[in-house]
């Protein structure tokens, strides 16, 4: 049957019983109605994998004690009836195995970002998606945003002029004390060095800022002097950082990612300046893109108006003056995905709009900017190139 007849079929990785995150992707996933839930490996536990499923109402057969048998028995299922890709909802240390692992048996990948523990694998996994052919998405959700889209599209069509600077901040409050000594599951792995990887905060938040940077400009990080601190007693990964960017065009930027800023919840936001004007984009008023001109007045951009370009329209969902928030980004990231797979299996053109979502280069661009922020701050806020990647 043509994938444009049915849904997408998914496998999950993850995100069993108290897992944030694999509610995030399972609601996304299912907004449009596209992408259909199979089967999953949801913890490292078989129990609490095969009862997480029983809560998904999945059948007793397609909820898997391991990631490793749930692959080689669901590509030894019909074409009809196997899952199309999996989605990759575990802590950071075991992307890269799981998403092997996938691809090599068969199957199309989507994963939580980072890409991978650290840039080698981040790298070795560009070589397995190259090698196998299978499409891999990176979950960066915030360029699915509409406003951010349309940002985008403004300094394309160079309504700003060349970019001179970019300003992006992503402060939290929720690890202003130490939380993982008090069990809390979220916190734990994400101040683990053997899980989360080198960067605590600059790993976790820092990472979105540097993506979504790199995706209104068009520019890429070229060299950066991080300075990374754990301002929290006994925590082993930074919970702070202040990092200075310099791009490939010659602009400048400043970067902050804090974890232990009191009050803060989840408030990304990032200014992007050109030679003749400038965007301002909050996540906390997502519908809203703020446009600067030289000696004319601010201009406020709305979601769901006819004036928004092409790809930022085929973003919008509801009609204006609804708000369209961090569920629908994440959704626009699984359909575009989705539909790329359609038309890969089908055989049929692509387009822009599903071709619009963050790839494996996306992955070692981050993984290439967390290991250079960690080297820089370990030598004194050094300059560090991040040229080579």
């Amino acid at each position: 049957m043509s994938y444009a007849k049915r849904k997408v079929r998914m496998g999950m990785i993850g995100g069993g019983r108290d897992a944030f995150i694999g509610g995030v992707h399972r609601i996304a996933a299912a907004i449009d109605q596209q992408v259909e839930l199979v089967c999953g490996a949801f913890s490292s536990t078989p129990e609490k994998s095969k009862a997480s499923g029983e809560d998904f109402l999945l059948p007793a057969e397609r909820c898997y004690g391991t990631f490793e048998e749930m692959i080689a028995q669901e590509a030894s299922l019909p074409v009809g009836e196997r899952m199309d890709f999996v989605a990759i909802v575990t802590p950071n240390h075991m992307h890269f195995p799981a998403a092997k692992a996938a691809l090599e048996g068969g199957f199309h990948v989507l994963s939580d970002k980072p890409a991978t523990l650290n840039l080698a694998e981040a790298e070795e996994l560009k070589k397995v998606i190259e090698a196998t052919g299978k499409l891999y998405c990176l979950t960066h959700n915030y360029p699915g945003y509409p406003m951010v889209k349309q940002a985008r599209e403004l300094v394309q069509a160079g309504e700003l002029g060349k970019i001179r600077k970019v300003v992006v901040e992503y402060p939290q409050g929720w690890l202003a004390t130490r939380l993982e000594a008090d069990g809390a599951k979220q916190a734990e792995w994400r101040t683990d060095p053997k899980r989360s990887g080198a960067a605590g905060c600059m790993g976790d938040i820092g990472t979105h800022a540097e993506n979504l940077a790199e995706y209104i400009s068009g520019l890429t990080i070229s060299e950066l002097a991080a300075d990374l601190t754990s301002f929290v007693d006994g925590r082993l990964l930074d919970d702070d950082g202040n990092v200075l960017l310099r791009f490939d065009n010659g602009a400048k930027g400043v970067l902050h990612a804090s974890q232990i800023s009191v009050g803060c919840e989840n408030n990304l936001q990032i200014r992007v300046y050109g030679e003749s004007g400038g965007v301002e984009w909050r996540q906390t008023e997502p519908n809203t893109l703020l446009v600067h001109r030289q000696d004319k007045p601010t201009e406020i951009w709305r979601a769901g108006q006819g004036y928004l370009g092409a790809v930022a329209t085929a973003n919008c969902r509801t009609p204006a003056g609804h708000p369209e928030g961090y569920l629908e980004a994440f959704a626009n990231v699984y359909r575009n995905f989705a539909n790329h797979i359609r038309a890969v299996e089908d055989g049929t053109e692509t387009n822009e709009v599903m071709l619009d979502y963050p790839r494996i280069d996306d992955g070692i661009r981050g993984m290439a900017f967390i290991e250079a922020v960690v080297g820089s701050s370990a030598n004194n806020a050094a300059w560090t190139s991040l040229a080579a990647h």
